[in-house]
């Protein structure tokens, strides 16, 4: 039986109802008009609101993002995040670990659909199985906003909003694609209104991925390791039906569910290992709003995430970790005058572990959360606070208070204060001989501070200096010979700058980033691991005739690991897209140009360079 470090060592080496649900549509034609819009985001406060007037850092990535990446899942997308590392094991399914501002894989929450979809045994959420075939758009805010969602926002919060039916007839869209690897894709669609005046909506979007992979780990630094070849299925599908009973009501259910099964390298097995993972990432979700007068609207969600994993070696059954999240939320805004919200809300959570590996009972979370804010002349307020209540250990409470002011129509200062936690894993309370029922939250500490400028001439542009220390954090402490057994003795700080610009230069569409960063375990001074001091992110694209063009390029200086030093590096990747006919198209990327050998987590490969070619077809 393995020990939860070696099996995250294992794994990781190998709600908010939807408010503002962007109608699902298909991406921009390269020879398109361009146009100038306010994006509005929901995720930085609860409620919409313009991308520019968030405190919180946030970016967002829309539907013409999504078409432009050469990505094919949530981790190659959120690369161009500020703030964010990502790091791999291997291929496409193969384990993915997000790092916001330098804070761990299990201190960053990631939601679907305003829905927990992580794991409750590693406190993490399964990202390399959220393919972007079934996106509409991602948001992302940077650091402490436990105030707002609870457990696990440490670093940040990343939201992902499936598709959205809209207000047209039925439209029906498919495409295929092949590349290296011999990497097979194909995808088919429908979404629009299903009455004459619009009021029912639905999207229903299914996709499959096949690739035969290669070697995950390299034999050179991981010996043990089969050094075959380790191929990926997934299977995916999201549907969603809306129906507006008036101009005060709607209601309706979304539903994702991404299959995968992954071959991966065991570096403590034998060479002749065939090793397979079969996860499952769900969320169904039931939701209503309502406006109840004219200054009184509110918002219910019933929704269950679900994370399924099962593993098996050389054909024979070696052990699963099913995880159920069913949360409740209900939230209500209030119109208090003129640009003053309050939003007030609760939120029932129940997550259960189904394991062969491990007994644990069911948690219980109760939480209660009320948010304020305001834009007074040319000064904006946000202010929040949130209590949970947790059957297991008791109660977390966190604050979040952030002041914005407007210099000029284009400039603004902004500063927040924050306090966060991040609850205890299964692992961390109940595993066999190291897990620890006494175990309390991790705790966290924010100060940020930012000069941004906005228009519609540049888009977004942000400055951002921001401290966050870690106490309690829990730690594996060794008390006999393999036997760990966790604890609450670790601090950890993260200090660091961080720009970011999405915007334009004429027609050419540009989003940049750089962090840098000293991410400091302060207990044994020595950088976190896996967090480099200096990366950054850069994607060009620009639509000339019928062409939609672009590049991207991700720079990572190098970084420490548990089991060596990781070298720095710089990924180029090209896209191009051809509408041949006002429905017919055809696209083509090449991941890593200049074939860069190199490593995000110590010892597991990364993709050479690779060409991949799509045929696709959108009705009208």
């Amino acid at each position: 039986m393995l020990s939860p470090i070696a099996r995250a060592a294992l794994l990781a080496f190998a709600g908010l109802p939807p408010l503002a649900h962007a109608q699902a549509t298909a991406p921009a034609s390269a020879d398109s008009s361009f146009n100038v819009l306010s994006p509005v985001v929901v995720t930085a406060e609860r409620g919409a609101q313009p991308l520019a007037d968030a405190i919180p850092q946030t970016a967002l990535f829309d539907q013409q993002d999504i078409a432009d990446t050469a990505a094919t899942d949530l981790p190659g997308l959120l690369q161009l995040a500020p703030g964010a590392q990502i790091t791999r094991t291997g291929g496409p399914g193969s384990t993915a670990s997000l790092y916001l501002r330098g804070a761990s894989t299990t201190q960053s929450l990631v939601l679907i659909d305003g829905v927990r979809v992580d794991s409750v045994s590693l406190g993490a959420a399964q990202i390399a199985q959220i393919p972007l075939d079934q996106i509409d758009h991602v948001e992302v805010v940077n650091g402490n906003v436990s105030a707002l969602y609870g457990s696990g926002a440490i670093g940040g919060v990343v939201q992902v909003f499936t598709k959205d039916g809209g207000d047209h007839p039925p439209r029906f869209n498919f495409s295929v694609g092949y590349g290296s690897y011999h990497t097979q894709t194909q995808q088919l669609g429908a979404n629009g209104a299903l009455d004459k005046d619009g009021r029912t909506t639905f999207s229903i979007s299914l996709a499959r991925s096949k690739d035969d992979g290669f070697s995950a780990l390299n034999p050179r630094e991981a010996p043990n390791a089969n050094p075959n070849a380790n191929g990926y299925l997934n299977e995916s599908v999201s549907a969603s039906l809306r129906h507006k009973f008036s101009d005060k009501w709607d209601a309706g259910v979304s539903y994702f569910q991404s299959n995968g099964n992954i071959s991966y390298d065991n570096a403590y097995g034998t060479p002749t290992d065939l090793n397979n993972l079969y996860t499952k990432v769900r969320q169904v979700s039931a939701f209503a709003n309502g406006k109840l007068t004219d200054w009184w609207t509110t918002h219910l969600i019933v929704s269950e995430g679900d994370d399924r994993s099962v593993s098996n070696t050389n054909g024979l059954y070696s052990g699963r970790f099913d995880t159920d999240n069913r949360q409740y939320t209900w939230q209500n805004d209030f119109a208090l005058a003129a640009q003053q919200k309050l939003r007030v809300g609760y939120e029932h959570l129940d997550q259960s572990l189904d394991s062969d590996t491990f007994a644990a009972p069911t948690r219980r979370v109760d939480s209660a959360f009320a948010g304020y804010t305001a834009r007074l002349g040319r000064s904006q307020i946000q202010a929040n606070v949130r209590r949970d209540q947790y059957s297991g250990f008791g109660g977390a409470n966190s604050y979040y208070l952030g002041y914005g002011f407007d210099i000029t129509s284009h400039w603004k200062v902004s500063a927040s204060y924050a306090d966060s936690f991040r609850a205890p894993s299964f692992d961390d309370l109940y595993y066999p001989l190291s897990g620890n029922p006494s175990i309390q939250p991790e705790r966290s500490h924010s100060l940020e501070a930012a000069l941004q400028y906005a228009s519609n001439a540049l888009g977004v542009m942000r400055l951002s200096a921001f401290q966050t220390r870690y106490s309690n954090l829990i730690n594996y402490r060794q008390v006999t010979p393999g036997i760990y057994l966790a604890e609450n003795v670790g601090h950890a700080k993260v200090q660091g700058i961080e720009g970011s610009w999405s915007g334009h230069v004429g027609r050419t569409d540009v989003r940049a980033a750089v962090t840098l960063q000293n991410p400091v375990d302060l207990d044994n001074d020595v950088d976190l691991v896996r967090r480099a001091r200096r990366f950054a992110s850069l994607a060009v694209n620009r639509s000339i005739a019928g062409w939609r063009v672009g590049g991207e390029w991700i720079v990572s200086g190098p970084r420490e690991d548990s089991s060596g030093k990781l070298g720095g590096y710089g990924i180029v990747n090209l896209s191009a897209r051809y509408n041949v006919t006002k429905a017919w198209y055809v696209a083509a990327q090449i991941q890593n140009l200049l074939n860069k050998d190199y490593e995000t987590a110590y010892s597991y490969n990364s993709p050479r360079r690779g060409a991949y070619l799509t045929v696709g077809w959108q009705q009208q």
